[in-house]
């Protein structure tokens, strides 16, 4: 039975002013200031929305929506009291975009009155304070309903924190998800940066006071691999990289000394092209690509890329072709349906999508930014942390018809045109056991 709201928060603002607001500690900001939603920014709202009320935020029953600061947070702590009525299902959003799903398309710390019968069989990462579907949390943190909690969400890089009344419920590294399936429909939680809010709707009212948020994001260094992540260019040289020599297939047909051979004349035509200046690689358009020593299997590539007007390139996962990356309004070769549709797409397809949802790309040079998840077959693109592509197959190029291999080298390539390359981190993704994801 759902309660009144006049009811339940009636206790809420006697507590409130017996208790009083929770003073901010060194470096929070106060986010809410108990009289309106300044600074925020409400989504997809249902009925009332969110509602400022006697200093505390109210989700009603038949309210809610997403409500997102305007602002977005990278790495922060993030904290707030809230109270539950019976059943009450909520969530904060974090890194989340303002489209979509945000626990799909960003994070979810689930919010949710865990001892309520109709929640009984839910899978462990949907309990409270869980990153929903990725992180499960433990259980046994919250007061009994009517209660004040008090829960603080710290995200650094990779590593989310949550600790509710006291008791740390996750202490997880994001990067420790392997499962193909978990990734392919979460997305948002490779976001580096994004808001920070309330996903709220029934089938109980809620009441959030004393928000507040610590940013504690730190600035980028050029070349520099986030935690859990190797260093692909190291901004001084070429090492670890080398000539293009054939593709998968032809190389396959070699002898070792045939490909030594070949390797060393492609890795000196190559360094002729391909050089470094100011933490750079920079190609002058008159060779072939450029690839990595090492294959990879299951990647997640981060590359920051730049073009000149025209410009065309792309990114080969395994060997094969290919991330596009190109400059679709000036590229002399593209004809009037491919006019300005944007990087990212997986350009030789044929059976699958080979399209970006939508143009993400920086004006023509200006530095961008991919990220890319390569798990299995299936590929997913940000674009300047927009997702363009979503657990895409990708096809094999030089064999039509048979999968794409399992490993190979990862390639710049080479489309007789300048381009420049920097920030190039790759992390390796163990394959589970047992996977049925396909």
């Amino acid at each position: 039975m759902k309660r009144s709201i006049g009811v339940l928060f009636a206790l809420c603002v006697l507590v409130c002013g017996a208790a009083g607001q929770t003073s901010a500690q060194k470096g929070f900001v106060k986010l809410f200031d108990g009289k309106t939603l300044n600074g925020w920014k409400l989504v997809n709202g249902a009925g009332p929305g969110y509602v400022p009320k006697d200093g505390l935020l109210l989700c009603p029953a038949d309210g809610g929506g997403n409500l997102f600061t305007e602002k977005e947070y990278a790495d922060f702590t993030f904290k707030f009291d809230f109270q539950m009525d019976h059943g009450a299902n909520n969530g904060i959003g974090i890194r989340a975009p303002y489209e979509g799903d945000a626990a799909y398309m960003g994070m979810e710390c689930q919010v949710l009155d865990d001892s309520d019968p109709m929640y009984a069989n839910l899978e462990p990462g949907q309990y409270h304070s869980s990153v929903y579907k990725v992180i499960p949390a433990k259980r046994g943190s919250l007061k009994p309903v009517g209660q004040w909690n008090h829960e603080e969400i710290t995200a650094i890089g990779r590593h989310i924190k949550i600790v509710v009344n006291g008791m740390t419920t996750v202490d997880g590294s994001l990067n420790d998800v392997t499962d193909p399936q978990t990734l392919a429909q979460h997305p948002g939680m490779l976001r580096p940066v994004g808001h920070v809010g309330f996903l709220g709707h029934g089938p109980s009212a809620l009441a959030f006071r004393n928000i507040y948020i610590k940013d504690l994001a730190r600035p980028e260094r050029e070349n520099i691999a986030p935690d859990g992540f190797g260093l692909l260019f190291d901004g001084k040289d070429l090492k670890g990289w080398k000539g293009l020599v054939g593709n998968p297939v032809t190389r396959a047909k070699m002898t070792p000394q045939e490909l030594a051979t070949a390797q060393q004349k492609a890795d000196a035509a190559a360094f002729m092209h391909w050089t470094v200046s100011d933490g750079v690689i920079k190609y002058d358009g008159k060779n072939d690509n450029l690839c990595t020593l090492k294959d990879y299997g299951d990647f997640e590539m981060l590359v920051d890329w730049k073009i000149t007007t025209g410009g065309d390139s792309g990114i080969y996962l395994r060997g094969s072709p290919q991330v596009q990356i190109w400059d679709p309004e000036h590229h002399p070769n593209r004809n009037a349906q491919e006019m300005g549709e944007g990087s990212g797409g997986l350009y030789n397809n044929e059976m699958h999508t080979t399209h970006p949802s939508h143009r993400a790309d920086k004006p023509v040079g200006e530095w961008n930014r991919f990220r890319i998840l390569m798990v299995g077959e299936r590929v997913t693109v940000f674009l300047n942390n927009e997702l363009v592509v979503q657990s895409v197959p990708m096809e094999n190029y030089w064999e039509r018809g048979k999968p794409i291999y399992p490993t190979g080298q990862i390639e710049l390539q080479h489309h007789n045109s300048p381009l420049e390359f920097k920030n190039i981190y790759i992390r390796r993704i163990a394959a589970p056991i047992d996977s049925n994801f396909h």
